[in-house]
């Protein structure tokens, strides 16, 4: 495999947000490197309808256009050697779909599979995942979802499964202990770079799960922000790689849910584990049961009788409306972008937020309007006020 369809790869990474359908297909419809060559040339040097040897749909052409415009932003001043360079610094490689070592189980996102995936530690992903479980839930769990989780976790390791989680704090530290703790092999996709412990009170934890022939996973490159949006995107992954899907405790509003409704709609199998019916942090998990979205098991011996079984149906989750419901992609991308402290220009969140100025200053009227934004000095700051869980990345002037 050539270096350039690599470097091509990562330099996709570092143009498009992860999940972005637009960009899969055109990579994949194009190839990496000749994907990118259009997008370096002169806005549509290159035939594109031609080069797909099929027109394009309508509306398309003109989406297209706008995405292209999102990702040239970024085009400046990119080095992808150095995130390489930086990467292999840490011990760490790049996987691409080209490669042997490449998870089979995202062919099953389509367009959103990841373009590559930055990784530390183990080296073959596709090995540690051929058999894997998901454990996951709330990071504001009980002593009883932690001691489950673990307990659970170290079960399923000696039973030669890979434990493929989020490695945030709550469950999935748990379960990523429970794992290590037998020697078992343990899988960690963080929504930031890899280079970054986060949260990073997990430092440690993200050591030794290395050191036991783990990984460390990321769709971003090196240096890559932890945002709301990414979050949801590492979800996906998380459904994706594992061959079953299990939560342990996740609230009536949880992350968690998102993760297992993705795993439903892949037609993974899902597990819950249930809790006290008096407790909050079990309450998801009761409704995934009630609802027969997923099959109840409280240890390791049934979920591996789970992990051969049949998918389920998705999710819609209902859930009290909120500031930030109803908000589109453009919205949503443009508030995880805005500062909480030092108000930050157009231009500056566009290129954080991988969007063109002109959507961002559509997505800021709209997150004005919802009290979510204000203008403060000539720029943009999230408005606290409305109460929307804490500030998205500081976008530089």
């Amino acid at each position: 495999m050539s270096d350039d369809l690599r470097e091509a790869r990562a330099t996709w990474s570092r143009l498009v947000e992860p999940g972005d359908g637009v960009a899969g297909a055109l990579v994949a419809a194009l190839g990496p490197v000749e994907a990118l060559a259009w997008l370096r040339e002169s806005r549509g040097a290159l035939d594109l309808p031609g080069a797909l040897g099929a027109p394009l749909a309508p509306g398309a052409a003109g989406r297209l256009g706008v995405c292209a415009r999102r990702w040239s932003q970024r085009l400046e001043g990119l080095d992808v050697r150095r995130d390489l360079d930086r990467l292999e610094r840490l011990g760490g490689h790049l996987v691409v779909p080209e490669d042997d070592a490449w998870p089979e189980g995202f062919a099953s996102l389509g367009p959103q599979a990841p373009l590559c995936l930055w990784v530390r530690g183990r080296a073959d992903l596709a090995r540690a995942l051929d058999a894997s479980v998901a454990v996951i839930g709330a990071r504001a769990c009980t002593g009883y979802g932690e001691h489950v989780a673990a307990e659970m976790a170290g079960g399923l390791g000696d039973r030669g499964y890979t434990v493929v989680s989020g490695g945030a704090y709550g469950i999935d530290a748990a379960a990523h202990r429970g794992a290590t703790a037998t020697g078992a092999c343990t899988v960690a996709f963080l929504a930031g770079g890899v280079d970054r412990a986060y949260p990073a009170g997990n430092v440690r934890l993200f050591t030794a799960l290395v050191e036991a022939g783990g990984a460390l996973v990321a769709e971003a490159p090196p240096g890559g922000i932890p945002s709301r949006s990414r979050f949801l995107q590492r979800n996906r992954l998380i459904a994706a790689a594992a061959h079953a899907t299990v939560v342990v405790e996740a609230a009536w509003r949880s992350g968690a849910l998102n993760t297992a409704a993705t795993a439903a709609r892949l037609f993974r199998p899902v597990g819950a584990v249930p809790g006290p019916v008096t407790s909050a942090a079990s309450a998801g998990c009761h409704r995934l049961l009630r609802e027969g979205l997923a099959v109840c098991v409280t240890g390791a011996d049934e979920v591996h009788e789970l992990a051969g079984a049949a998918g389920s149906l998705a999710l819609e989750p209902a859930v009290t409306p909120r500031a930030t419901d109803g908000l589109d992609e453009v919205q949503r991308r443009t508030l995880d972008a805005l500062p909480v402290r030092r108000a930050a220009r157009v231009v500056a969140l566009a290129r954080t937020a991988g969007l063109t100025p002109e959507e961002v200053e559509a997505g800021l009227g709209v997150l004005e309007l919802r009290g979510l934004a204000r203008r403060d000095d000539g720029g943009w700051l999230r408005d606290g006020r409305r109460g929307t869980g804490g500030g998205g990345p500081v976008a530089s002037r």
